[in-house]
């Protein structure tokens, strides 16, 4: 069984996000252990690119600043390697295919087995172009996570089909950022999914209140937040610690 699967098995799971290297390597491993200590069930670890479609200005300046700090593929490796001796909670990068690709699919995500990563988002990877690397993440144990946008029901049910550790359900068409409403039928596109795959779901995109998540998490399995945390960090810097580990354990609570 895949390690992401014990994210979900004891409710709904918090899921949160960081980017790799904002304000540096060594802040960023405590952000996540801070985290993981608040109640997160699995943390996303963003692997800073210089252009990030689909994220929005919030996730876009952490990443240029965790490159102005010289973060690279493979400090983020070490992070990884270096947190597996503190945590057994699920970790899951988040790239764009330009890094994976240059770096090639067999050696990368020999890699991401070698230090015990669980699991990749590639936001920008088609589902139609998903077989080469599906097979060479699952020939090294780990789980290519597919998104899910509002979309065709048929179009939800031929990707949910082939998921694996958990769909990515997108809250609301765009680019990451937190948003004061999400009016999406999430409950249809979530009934849809789970009438093909008994694969968990978890929604992210936009969800940053406590009131939104307790929402999310009637509806599916978990609930996702990045661009919320990613400002908390922003704005306090090297000393974001506490101040994230507070703002989580409050919504890891809201959704029980």
């Amino acid at each position: 069984m895949s390690n992401i699967q014990n994210a979900f098995k004891n409710g709904k799971a918090f899921i949160g996000f960081v980017t790799g290297g904002d304000p540096n390597i060594e802040k960023t491993r405590q952000f996540v252990l801070e985290m993981i200590r608040a109640g997160a069930d699995l943390v996303e670890i963003g692997i800073p690119f210089s252009d990030p479609i689909a994220e929005g200005p919030v996730i876009q300046e952490a990443n240029n600043r965790a490159l102005a700090a010289g973060t690279t593929v493979e400090k983020l490796f070490s992070l990884v390697a270096d947190l597996r001796k503190d945590t057994a909670v699920p970790l899951v990068f988040l790239t764009y295919l330009n890094p994976v690709f240059h770096y090639g699919y067999d050696a990368f995500f020999k890699r991401c087995g070698d230090i015990g990563l669980d699991g990749i988002i590639i936001p920008d990877l088609p589902f139609e172009e998903q077989p080469p690397v599906r097979s060479a993440a699952s020939k090294h144990g780990i789980d290519l996570i597919s998104l899910i946008a509002p979309t065709s029901e048929a179009r939800i049910k031929e990707i949910a089909m082939s998921a694996s550790g958990f769909i990515y359900l997108v809250s609301s068409m765009g680019v990451t950022g937190v948003r004061s409403e999400i009016t999406t039928d999430l409950a249809s596109i979530t009934e849809s999914i789970k009438s093909v795959t008994s694969i968990p779901v978890a929604i992210g995109f936009g969800i940053h209140t406590p009131e939104q998540a307790t929402k999310m998490a009637k509806i599916a399995d978990g609930v996702i937040v990045g661009s919320a945390i990613v400002k908390i960090a922003a704005q306090h810097g090297t000393e974001a610690a506490p101040h994230i580990y507070k703002y989580v354990k409050e919504m890891k609570d809201a959704i029980g």
